[in-house]
């Protein structure tokens, strides 16, 4: 373990730290795959020879070069590569098809495309693409359809350490699509610092030491996959594991093969790994920390005995303010508390007109940084989006939350996910806590159906999905959150579901399950004479 004196602001560029973890722990081993290991000096040998590929392409500094690409080790060095030139990379969410496919390329404003070879066909159905050059990762079946070379051609030839003097630790590294839980994604600018910041911030509050080893089956076109993982790896001098994709069936296998000590899930993933059968060897794993994101305080403890972990640490962020709440080692919080601000920022806690709420009020989080470079540099080429978040000198997150009377942080709802009905406000994210406490129910949804009586009131609905095997009518749902729940978080209506619709990191996208609306399917309680209690 090498963790980087990264005070001096100006050594806070991505490239240069992998030049000087090749200077300082060369033959230390910095990524894994299966049963291939890249030392620091071959990472960053790969990468020099990627910034070289990547000239010969006209890439200069301040271009954009979009990948759709499947998790892989390429992803480290190319796009280590294109940031020691100052060029930004741009990822693509592989399960784009389509329109929203179209868009991020088009709004990428790349000339350059690094895909891999089995998504081509996907490229061939959207006509003519803006593209002077493809760098295939593997072998394409036909006709490319624009100048292509391999990125095994890309890395072929060595390159020299380019100069970076001129390169800034605010300037724009990358630009990532948000998740597209509310509609179509936002492209989020991210400097070196914001990377770098939240890679330290990490690791330090996740008890990172010598000898942990960091597993990742994130996709690499989320961020959490680069900060939790691949530059908190980078920072601390330690290897990061990387896997094309999360297997609930294999996970504990995986970290077992890799020895791997801390590993992040989001969303769903680690719910999968809880509702999968126990097995004997479930505590026999390497596993040490498991920032699992989030975690119901209940289960917490239960969660780290089956599976033999020390520590589940929880914190709160999103792509524009990655490190933005966290739990600090050694300190006590409250149940469900996400902690306090992280370093560098300032967290309050608005109303609409963005007058500071009291205690346990509700209010959607406010950001401001502290330092320069803290949080995100604006959304990529949508000036109206910037001016929209950012209000009165506080980024507006879109969520909501309130503050206790320690000071403590607590997450409410996503804003447009919070329920107004009868002039009782209901969280999403409370209901959906009291119904996934049914044994039966796997995952489920809570989301707002316009009132017929009010356009401005909702009433409530919930998508379940059932675990494998498990049977309950949604009569039975209803009246068991009406026995283990406050009256009103009872839904009107309920619809079973054999999935909810997810992006690729399991966060269920709920302005799908909004247009899907009440459908023939759809139980309704006051349609069927159900009686809530009170």
């Amino acid at each position: 373990m090498n963790r980087l004196d990264l005070d001096d602001t100006g050594e806070r560029l991505l490239g240069r730290c992998l030049r000087r973890q090749a200077e300082a722990i060369p033959d230390a081993d910095f990524l894994l795959a299966d049963d291939e290991r890249w030392s620091y000096a071959r990472v960053n040998e790969l990468a020099n020879a990627a910034a070289a590929g990547f000239t010969e392409l006209d890439v200069e500094p301040g271009d954009t070069v979009a990948f759709l690409m499947e998790t892989c080790p390429d992803w480290v060095w190319t796009t280590l590569g294109l940031n020691k030139l100052g060029a930004i990379w741009v990822p693509i969410n592989t399960d784009y098809k389509g329109t929203w496919l179209l868009d991020a390329l088009v709004d990428s404003r790349a000339r350059v495309l690094v895909v891999d070879a089995a998504l081509i066909p996907r490229l061939a159905e959207l006509g003519a693409l803006p593209f002077e050059h493809l760098v295939i990762r593997g072998t394409p079946e036909g006709e490319p359809g624009a100048p292509a070379i391999s990125i095994e051609e890309l890395v072929a030839e060595p390159g020299p350490e380019p100069d970076d003097a001129a390169l800034h630790y605010g300037q724009t590294a990358a630009i990532l699509w948000t998740s597209g839980t509310t509609g179509r994604s936002k492209g989020v600018m991210q400097s070196h610092n914001v990377w770098i910041r939240a890679a330290i911030d990490g690791g330090e509050t996740s008890g990172l030491r010598e000898g942990d080893v960091l597993y990742n089956c994130l996709p690499m076109y989320q961020s959490a996959a680069w900060v939790a993982n691949v530059y908190r790896a980078l920072v601390f001098g330690v290897p990061c594991a990387i896997d094309p994709r999360f297997s609930a069936s294999d996970f504990w296998d995986r970290t077992r093969h890799y020895g791997a000590t801390m590993v992040f899930t989001l969303g769903a993933m680690h719910m999968f790994l809880w509702n999968a059968p126990e097995r004997d060897d479930d505590a026999d794993n390497p596993v040490r920390v498991a920032s699992m994101i989030p975690m119901p305080a209940d289960l917490i403890p239960r969660f780290k005995q089956r599976f033999g972990i020390e520590d589940i640490p929880q914190g709160y962020g999103q792509s524009e303010v990655m490190s933005l709440v966290t739990r600090y080692p050694g300190k006590e919080y409250a149940p469900n508390s996400l902690g306090e601000p992280a370093d560098g920022i300032e967290v309050r806690i608005l109303d609409d007109e963005d007058v500071e709420v009291g205690v346990d009020e509700v209010g959607e989080f406010c950001v401001r940084p502290l330092v320069p470079f803290a949080i995100f540099n604006g959304y990529f080429h949508d000036e109206a989006a910037t001016v929209r978040a950012w209000r009165n000198l506080w980024y507006h997150t879109g969520d909501l939350g309130r503050r206790d009377e320690n000071g403590e942080l607590f997450f409410v709802d996503r804003k447009q996910d919070f329920i107004r009905f009868k002039g009782r406000n209901i969280s999403s994210f409370a209901v959906e806590h009291a119904f996934g406490s049914h044994p039966a129910v796997a995952q489920c949804a809570a989301h707002g159906v316009v009132a017929e009586e009010l356009e401005s009131e909702a009433e409530l609905k919930v998508c379940a999905v059932l675990k494998p095997g498990e049977s309950a009518t949604p009569e039975e749902l209803a009246r068991f959150v009406n026995d283990n729940a406050p009256y009103f978080f009872v839904p009107r209506y309920i619809e079973l579901l054999d999935a909810l619709p997810q992006t690729p990191t399991g966060r269920v996208q709920k302005f799908k399950l909004r247009e899907r609306g009440v459908t023939p399917q759809t139980w309704d309680g006051r349609a069927a004479g159900f009686e809530v209690r009170r």
